[in-house]
């Protein structure tokens, strides 16, 4: 049986954290030049799918 290779999957798990921070960091930067425009910034899950942080229906009727 083959030797578990920790070198590899720690460096795997360290790869996966730095690009997980560097997303969370490029989402704030969003978030913040959208909020500074003045206009309402819209809120995404983790699907893509806009979120209402009020939780009311924008719907147009």
């Amino acid at each position: 049986m083959a030797k578990p290779n920790y070198q590899f999957e720690k460096r795997q798990r360290d790869l996966a954290k730095k690009r997980k921070q560097e997303e969370k960091r490029l989402h704030k930067l969003a978030v913040k030049a959208a909020g500074g425009e003045g206009g309402n910034a819209v809120e995404q899950d983790e699907a893509g799918e806009a979120v209402n942080p009020e939780g009311a229906d924008t719907q147009a009727e």
